[in-house]
């Protein structure tokens, strides 16, 4: 990897990012080419890893692959997928497979791809704190360089006018099921740690999944295809009501364009914090050719008479759980329909169930006070991905902005990878002042709200007689 030189110390950055995941690495990959941009950014990471733990193989992501890093507000750029396969001799290949949806796998290592040869990457750094020094009207960024095991090794400081968060999100583990998650050796595991302990699960008594979205189908599926059939013992469950779709219609798809984004940001909080309720199945639903894997699977082990020993029960909460043995687990479930509970035993469960935003808290203790929040407590972010901070900082013309946190104030697009470039190239525009990277002012055909009337009427121009020309005689 280049690395440019690091600037004198007392030089501030004109932007620190703060975490490589695909977010910080889509506004890195935009960045490179801007030599106006003195950037550097901060993962404590050893490397770019994208959900390695479900990288499973035969796994697709759920957006075409022009949702690369860049293409979407730069397809001539150095970093889009397209090259990345130019690159590696695998345009042709590629070409004649016609996937739209490439897999999870082959994202991961075109991320790689891509943060191995940036310059500015710091890997195994982890940013400690973020402050305002009202002296220098500069952002403070306090971090520690990690060594090869991911101890402390060197502490630093870097002053910058522009923060911009990148820290993604974490696996979430319901309150019922982190004492057993949390103890050493049971064999309780959130779906990011999957692939590390498969074989342990491959030759399990008794697996349970736990989680109805597409991460539980992915590793449902992986484990029905790989354990003896009529003895599989798998137990599929979750809350939601149905093993349901994702929605994927062209003009469904449609949430995930900057047009809805501009609307969904311009509603009132209490309306925005209703839709998003309302609003799973855009992005916590089932791909309907995994749902499609699922049942062939499963029909393909009747064929020679007799059911698989898998049971797949939608519309089931875990109340509690705990151990009953050294090998055991006992889980409390309760029918939300039925209103009806039961128990059940087994060897090991999977948690397949999401992942939530990262508290920023932590890191911007030091800022704190600076914040604007809203009625819930949650930090305001503009139209421009910038935290909404006390005028004495905003007025020097240094801002905070955030990636995939913005959910509350951005609507259900703000993980999705299909607007990360976007989002990344409205950022860069902002810092730059000026239209780096031209954005299009309409993504969508459908119009979110009524259009506003203008404020002016349009005058129709007074119609003009027709101009003659005369003829002559040329008798």
């Amino acid at each position: 990897m280049n690395t440019p030189p690091h600037p004198a110390a007392d030089t501030p950055r004109d932007l620190v990012g703060i975490g490589v995941g695909p977010s910080n690495l889509s506004l890195a990959a935009l960045a490179q080419p801007l030599a106006e941009i003195d950037a550097v950014f901060y993962e404590q990471r050893p490397r770019f890893d994208w959900h390695p733990g479900l990288l499973i193989d035969g796994a697709r992501i759920q957006v075409p692959f022009l949702a690369d890093l860049v293409t979407l507000a730069d397809p001539t750029s150095d970093w889009t997928f397209l090259n990345y396969l130019k690159t590696h001799h695998r345009l042709y290949p590629f070409y004649f497979a016609e996937r739209f949806h490439i897999q999870r796998a082959e994202y991961d290592a075109y991320g790689r791809w891509v943060a191995d040869q940036l310059p500015g990457l710091r890997f195994r750094h982890q940013v400690d704190s973020v402050r305002w020094n009202p002296e220098r009207d500069l952002f403070e960024v306090d971090f520690t360089q990690l060594d090869a095991a991911g101890e402390a090794e060197a502490l630093g400081r870097t002053h910058t006018r522009n923060v911009v968060l990148g820290i993604g999100a974490e696996p979430h583990i319901p309150d019922p099921m982190r004492p057993l998650a949390d103890a050493p050796g049971v064999p309780v595991l959130h779906a990011d740690d999957y692939l590390a302990h498969r074989d342990a699960l491959l030759t399990a008594g008794h697996v349970t999944v736990v989680g109805t979205g597409q991460s539980g189908a992915e590793v449902f599926l992986d484990l029905l295809r790989h354990r003896p059939a009529g003895r599989e013992r798998l137990h599929w469950l979750g809350r939601t009501e149905a093993f349901a779709p994702m929605e994927y219609s062209k003009l469904g798809l449609e949430h995930f364009t900057p047009d809805y984004t501009r609307y969904f940001h311009a509603l009132p909080e209490s309306v925005r914090d209703r839709l998003l309720t309302g609003q799973w199945q855009l992005h916590k639903g089932i791909d309907a050719d995994t749902l499609a894997a699922v049942h062939d699977e499963l029909y393909r082990r009747t064929l020679h008479g007799g059911w698989p020993d898998a049971v797949l029960t939608p519309g089931v909460t875990v109340r509690t759980a705990g151990r009953i043995s050294t090998t055991q687990i006992e889980l409390h479930l309760e029918h939300t329909q039925q209103n009806t509970r039961s128990r059940l035993t087994t060897d090991a469960v999977v948690l397949a169930t999401g992942h939530r935003e990262r508290t920023l808290d932590r890191i911007l203790a030091g800022l704190d006070p600076y914040i604007r929040r809203d009625n819930s407590e949650r930090p305001r972010i503009d139209a421009h991905y910038r935290l909404v901070l006390d005028p004495s900082i905003t007025a020097t013309g240094c801002n905070v902005h955030v990636q995939n946190a913005e959910r509350h104030t951005h609507g259900v697009g703000a993980p999705d990878l299909g607007l990360a470039a976007w989002r990344s190239a409205t950022i860069l525009n902002a810092l730059t002042g000026k239209e780096t990277y031209p954005l299009p002012t309409r993504t969508a055909f459908t119009t979110f709200g009524l259009e506003q009337p203008q404020p002016h009427p349009r005058v129709p121009t007074a119609r003009q007689a027709p101009t003659l020309t005369p003829l002559v005689d040329l008798r």
